[in-house]
C-alpha cells in the first residue's frame, strides 16, 4: 500500500475523477477532515450525500451530485498542500468564479466554506476553491 503525503489531494482528486468519469459513488480512506470536507460539499450542493463505512477498513463513500447527466462540480484547485501551507485573513478569502464557487477553510471553529467563515470574521487555511 502506497504512503499517501496529501490525504485531502487525494480525496478531491477521487472526488473530481468520480464526478468527471459519471460514476455514482466513490470510496476514500476515513479522516475526520474528509468528512468535513464531505460536508461542507453536501450543504453546498456539490454532492448528494456521504456515508461513514466502518467495518475492517474505515471509509468514507460519497455520491456526487448530477444534473441532466452532467456532473455539478465542474473543477477544484487544492490551494494549500504540506510543504506551502496558505493562509488568508478574513478579508482576503477569495470569491471563486466571481461567487459561483466556494472556497473551504479550516479554522480555529473547524472546517468551513469560505462564505460561513467570512460572515464569522475568521481566517485560517485555505485548503481548496472549488466551482
Amino acid at each position: 500500500m502506497a504512503v499517501l503525503t496529501d490525504p485531502i489531494a487525494d480525496f478531491l482528486t477521487r472526488f473530481k475523477n468520480a464526478a468527471r468519469a459519471g460514476n455514482e459513488e466513490f470510496t476514500a480512506p476515513y479522516s475526520k477532515i474528509k468528512a468535513d470536507i464531505a460536508r461542507i460539499l453536501q450543504e453546498e450542493g456539490y454532492i448528494w450525500n456521504y456515508e461513514v463505512v466502518t467495518g475492517k477498513r474505515t471509509g468514507i463513500k460519497v455520491k456526487p451530485k448530477f444534473v441532466d447527466g452532467r456532473p455539478v462540480l465542474t473543477d477544484l484547485k487544492r490551494v494549500s498542500t504540506p510543504g506551502r501551507r496558505h493562509y488568508v485573513g478574513a478579508g482576503e478569502i477569495p470569491r471563486v468564479m466571481s461567487g459561483l464557487g466556494i472556497s473551504i477553510l479550516s479554522t480555529s471553529k473547524g472546517v468551513m466554506s469560505g462564505g460561513n467563515a467570512k460572515r464569522q470574521k475568521l481566517g485560517g487555511e485555505l485548503l481548496a476553491n472549488v466551482w
